[in-house]
């Protein structure tokens, strides 16, 4: 149990499920509530991809500052089950978002986001070019979903995705600001 709790914490839980919850608000009034079920399984499985990544890539700074509530600075979890939490995490979301109902032009959108996320984790996070990562990804998500519908996505949907991708990365990083 206490190595679900890490795992949990280690994914940026809250975000995680804010992000699967947008998800399948979008996936409902596209699709019926079946397939945003399943939208919603692919996406938090995604996002677990991004949180874990994330978690494990700040593990040195994290342990430099003494950020003892992060799971692997406490020992509530391994690196070694970090990665392997990754590695299921990305198979499943592969799997789930390619051959779910997003198919593979929604599938790829979506998993384009998530690539967003682990490149920002590991080669832009300490950049000016750190937004960018979150307002491609944020955008790319309702786009996803709508692709997959076989519709273009109105381009305010995919603006507000985009700046709404952008005022996240500032809310999450000004926390850390005065430390990194």
């Amino acid at each position: 149990m206490t190595k679900l709790r890490g795992l949990l914490k280690a994914s940026h839980f809250g975000p995680t499920l804010i992000v699967t919850s947008i998800s399948f608000g979008f996936a409902l009034y596209y699709w019926w509530e079946g397939p945003a079920y399943i939208i919603a399984v692919g996406v938090f499985f995604g996002q677990l991809v991004v949180g874990f990544t994330n978690d494990l890539n700040d593990f040195a700074d994290d342990k430099k500052h003494r950020r003892i509530e992060k799971p692997l600075v406490a020992g509530t979890i391994t690196e070694k089950q970090l990665r392997k939490g990754i590695w299921v995490a990305l198979v499943l979301a592969i799997v789930i978002n390619l051959f779910g109902p997003l198919g593979i032009k929604g599938g790829l959108i979506y998993l384009f986001g998530i690539g967003c996320g682990v490149s920002y984790n590991f080669y832009l996070k300490a950049t000016p070019l750190s937004p960018l990562p979150y307002f491609l990804a944020f955008a790319a998500l309702p786009a996803s979903i709508v692709v997959a519908t076989n519709r273009t996505p109105p381009l305010w949907l995919l603006a507000a995705g985009a700046l709404l991708g952008v005022a996240a990365h500032f809310a999450n990083v000004i926390k850390d600001l005065k430390e990194d």
